[in-house]
């Protein structure tokens, strides 16, 4: 499991995403909405789902944490 930092509170989804590397914009949007991605073990097909610290994202064979840096 890949660990991902952001500085501010929460992160958009499809943010996210990008932000891990794993797709580009227009790719992250086609992942989500087709059912490709967990949040939490469960799909998530909310591309402005807000991660917060902690959050775990599975998006195909990878799988990232979100930790929030204080």
């Amino acid at each position: 499991m890949e660990k991902i930092s952001i500085s501010t509170e929460f992160i958009k989804l499809d943010s996210f995403l990008k932000l891990a590397g794993y797709a580009t914009g227009g790719e992250a949007k086609q992942f989500i909405q087709s059912g490709n991605v967990k949040v939490g073990g469960e799909v998530c097909l909310m591309r402005g789902k807000k991660l917060r610290d902690g959050d775990v994202v599975s998006a195909g064979e990878s799988e990232f944490q979100l930790t929030v840096d204080k």
